[in-house]
């Protein structure tokens, strides 16, 4: 195990996550077994990562079909479900949050989908959750929307643990930080009633390139001046957005007014990368954990890159490095005729789309299974 790449990660100062969840990883004994071997830290989940755990095995049905005789409703249901895998994999990590005194050790669950546009349902789904759960190395996901931002600010002011979800631009990194630094100083006046909530920011990387590289394809295709510097930056805007949120990171949390926070038992808010299987099979099925190496950062990884990475990895702190390297690219996509801005709004758009669709394909599977 001494030569283990995820463990070396972790002695880079990067915490690995798993980006997956379901009842068979936690009664076989295989989350404890990747938690002993390879280090992972911590797990996340979202409504397609549930949809395929319920709707794609025959774990649940016997719970299923328990509770529909009961006459619970579908929600209900799947509440139930959800609920009890991510308090299973709570105390799974539950050690691991004791020995890094709640740096890791941590388990996501995310508000329901449809109230990504709703403030006032996203706080009183993430005080329910949260109160439901009631363990310490718990987050509930919030998605980093316009109506989102506000309600991170106040669930952290209470007190909750909250990871901030579906960012994609740095301007939306930046208010997500924002959020997070004003519920924490609405926070300081409570701290005897709770402890200091703990925060991590999403940022999903493959999608980035994913819909930026067929438009650098096109203005490399017509040729011209533009056509060197498309080429540049084909598969690397991802990495330049996220080397640039991790400088604003390291500023922000160096700074005076978070030292002042940090002197009351803040922690600071770390970046987390997600979305980070290769989706485009020209690229390296380990690129979004190679390049994204950084000292308090945490990578969610799928099942498959975790393994990728495992077998043929190379652990070396890079980020730096990058942002030296692509820290110009976002700011001349414009001379292509990229509207960054307006991409990733879209990006975010298709995220909420992606999870509502995913939370409705789940329910009717179980309106199926209960004949309800």
């Amino acid at each position: 195990m001494e030569d283990n790449r995820l463990k070396k990660l972790g002695m880079l100062g990067q915490s690995i996550w798993l980006d997956y969840i379901c009842r068979d990883l936690l009664v076989s004994g295989e989350l404890r077994q990747l938690i002993d071997e390879d280090g992972i830290a911590g797990i996340t989940s979202n409504p397609s990562i549930f949809e395929k755990a319920i709707a794609g095995s025959h774990d649940y049905d016997d719970d299923i079909r328990a509770m529909a005789l009961e006459g619970k409703n579908v929600n209900t249901i799947y509440e139930t479900l959800s609920q009890q895998d991510v308090l299973s994999a709570a105390n799974e990590f539950r050690s691991m949050y004791n020995i890094t005194e709640g740096k890791d050790g941590y388990v996501s669950l995310e508000v329901n989908p449809h109230l990504a546009h709703d403030t006032h349902g996203t706080i009183e789904e993430g005080r329910r959750l949260w109160a439901a759960l009631n363990k310490p190395n718990i987050l509930i996901k919030v998605p980093a929307t316009a109506e989102g931002l506000p309600a991170i600010r106040q669930l952290v002011s209470e007190g909750i643990n909250v990871n901030v979800t579906l960012l994609f631009a740095i301007p939306r990194y930046r208010q997500a930080v924002e959020a997070y630094l004003s519920g924490i100083e609405a926070w300081v006046p409570r701290q005897k009633h709770s402890k200091a909530p703990v925060s991590v920011a999403s940022f999903f990387m493959s999608r980035i390139d994913t819909l930026v590289d067929p438009m650098l394809e096109k203005v490399i295709v017509q040729g011209g001046n533009n056509a060197e510097s498309a080429k540049t930056m084909r598969g690397q805007i991802a990495i330049a957005s996220a080397a640039t949120a991790y400088q604003i990171y390291k500023e922000t949390f160096s700074g005076e007014r978070f030292k002042k926070l940090a002197d009351k038992g803040a922690r600071p808010q770390r970046l987390l990368w997600a979305s980070t299987g290769t989706k485009n099979p020209e690229y390296s099925d380990v690129k979004y954990v190679e390049e994204l190496i950084g000292r308090d950062t945490v990578n969610t990884l799928p099942v498959e890159t975790l393994n990728a990475y495992r077998q043929h990895g190379e652990p070396k702190a890079r980020i730096e490095q990058e942002f030296a390297i692509t820290q110009k690219m976002p700011g001349q996509l414009p001379q292509l005729g990229i509207n960054i801005d307006k991409l990733t709004q879209k990006l975010e758009d298709e995220g909420v789309d992606k999870f509502n669709k995913s939370f409705d394909s789940l329910i009717k599977t179980l309106e199926k299974a209960t004949g309800k």
